[in-house]
């Protein structure tokens, strides 16, 4: 049995008992701060629903969706849907914005509205399936597979890790921020004089708290991939296989608190810092300057100075043309007694594909070198 609350005076996070799979990331560093089983495979119930989100976000982002786009609820989602689980209580003919679907999938995590924007975006359920997969591949979530867009019990065909989910939240908030804040972290909504109430456990009790989503299915347990803001720091957490929603409630609290007492954020780069150069392959110059698209910061308990080292790692030569700001190599950051972790460094120039002078010029260079 999980600890009592009544035991946990301080932030803390959760222990093996209490959840098997946990995961602390800051996302403002890419710093992992805490971890068990981040690798795991298991069944995320509507926590797969954060997927069918990212997704919806990218078709608005690049306009193959509009927040005041209609879809019909027909007789065959209806059969289906109407009703299943948590639900907008789509009615069969219903006829639904986009904008609606997004908020019933985030707040309330509608069952009936995943299925409705689903099929409406992509024609059919199975093509929006085929479209999550391809866009996890797309993100690096290898170890995972959807084969619903709502996360319903589908005989172990979706399936998860902690470091997956990690990335896809990353994703949905540092590549659609303006969506993000729209559509997550509400506490309720309301639709057809239906008001439900989000089951988020941090809202409105840990500070900067505001998201991303709730599962649970008898199969899968009690889950969460949740998210705080303090000061511009952001940490992600993900659990997996908490007993009960209070015990899943009390922990992800614990757990998010406990990251942002007991780590303090240290900056080694500021935004744009040359870091070194890489090798170009035919272009107009030989060496591209590589820079920080962000700040590099590192996590580090509070009193200690642990020695730091990094490197950079690129697969060279970059072959030209390589854009300004292009993103083409790895700040790799080691920091004793924890994760490493990588940052994204991009080109702080563009580098032209080489005209035949310099193809030869180049290469007696090469040479001679």
């Amino acid at each position: 049995m999980a600890t009592p609350a009544a035991l946990h005076a301080d932030p803390a996070p959760p222990t093996e008992a209490e959840a098997p799979i946990a995961l602390l990331v800051d996302i403002s560093s890419g710093q992992t701060l805490h971890s068990r089983e981040m690798d795991r495979r298991f069944l995320p119930a509507s926590v797969t629903k954060v997927m069918t989100t990212y997704l919806a976000f990218e078709m608005l982002a690049d306009g193959r969706l509009k927040p005041d786009q209609t879809f019909t609820f027909g007789p065959d989602l209806a059969k289906d849907w109407r009703g299943t689980g948590s639900s907008l209580f789509l009615k069969e003919g219903d006829t639904v914005t986009v904008d609606t679907l997004i908020h019933g999938i985030t707040t309330v995590s509608a069952n009936d509205g995943a299925a409705l924007l689903a099929q409406g975006a992509a024609g059919s359920l199975d093509n929006w399936v085929t479209l999550m997969n391809r866009t996890a591949s797309r993100l690096g979530m290898y170890d995972s597979h959807f084969g619903t867009p709502n996360g319903w019990p589908d005989e172990g065909r979706t399936f998860v890790t902690a470091h997956d989910l990690a990335l896809l939240a990353k994703a949905l908030i540092d590549r659609h921020p303006q969506l993000y804040a729209r559509y997550i972290g509400k506490r309720g909504y309301s639709f057809n004089g239906i008001t439900q109430a989000n089951h988020d456990p941090m809202l409105g009790k840990v500070p900067g708290a505001d998201g991303i989503k709730t599962g649970f299915t008898r199969e899968a347990g009690y889950n969460f991939l949740g998210s705080a803001q303090r000061e511009g720091r952001r940490l992600v957490i993900v659990l997996a296989g908490t007993e009960s929603g209070p015990e899943r409630a009390r922990i992800a609290r614990d757990y998010i608190e406990w990251g942002f007492a007991a780590f303090v954020p240290h900056q080694i780069f500021q935004a744009g810092s040359t870091i070194g150069t890489a090798q170009v392959q035919d272009g107009s110059a030989s060496t591209v300057a590589l820079r920080t698209a962000r700040p590099v910061l590192a996590d580090i308990p509070p009193g200690l100075k642990p020695r730091i080292t990094m490197s950079l790692h690129y697969r060279g030569p970059i072959a030209a043309p390589i854009a300004a700001g292009q993103e083409v190599a790895e700040l790799e950051v080691r920091i004793d007694g924890m994760s490493p972790y990588r940052v994204p460094l991009e080109a702080a120039s563009a580098v032209d594909k080489a005209n035949p002078l310099e193809r030869m010029i180049n290469a007696v260079l090469g040479w001679l070198s």
